[in-house]
């Protein structure tokens, strides 16, 4: 079941985007304080009319969730997917990106973009299969490895 993301959710986001990627490829705690700082992003500047939230839950508990942010006034951005391992391959992951598209696109923005990595290959997947491009790639150092940034872009209504 997929519902809109609430304030009391906002934790949770941050914990377990920290445990998942610690657990699954060693990221140190940098990435933990990048979600965190992400958050106390959005609980910032949110705006409902243009962003938007949803948790994915499995009988009452959370297991992924997925944001949609204005990037700027055309430009929505899909920020901090998540699905812990019980529920992958089932299509929640699908359903929670759908939603966020579907709200972007409702929105009137033109472009949705995404930044993610290279080793995140579930994560490509997904996105490709909804229509999502790399348009750009860049070699960093961060979370204590080397890593592959990307950022993707899908175009959601053609621009005047």
């Amino acid at each position: 079941m997929l519902r809109e993301a609430r304030e009391e959710d906002m934790d949770w986001v941050v914990h377990q985007h920290g445990a998942l990627y610690a657990q699954e490829f060693g990221w140190n705690d940098e990435f933990e304080a990048l979600v965190a700082d992400i958050v106390a992003q959005m609980r910032r500047t949110h705006d409902p009319a243009w962003e938007r939230g949803w948790m994915a839950e499995c009988n009452g508990a959370r297991v992924g969730c997925a944001f949609v942010v204005r990037k700027a006034p055309e430009v929505a951005q899909l920020r901090l997917v998540l699905l812990l391992p019980a529920v992958r391959g089932r299509g929640v992951g699908g359903a929670l990106t759908d939603r966020c598209i579907a709200f972007a696109r409702d929105k009137g923005y033109t472009t949705m973009v995404l930044w993610t990595h290279a080793n995140l290959l579930a994560a490509r997947a997904l996105y490709a299969s909804r229509g999502f491009r790399c348009v750009a790639s860049e070699a960093y150092r961060g979370f204590g490895h080397a890593l592959v940034g990307e950022t993707w872009e899908l175009a959601l209504r053609p621009r005047h």
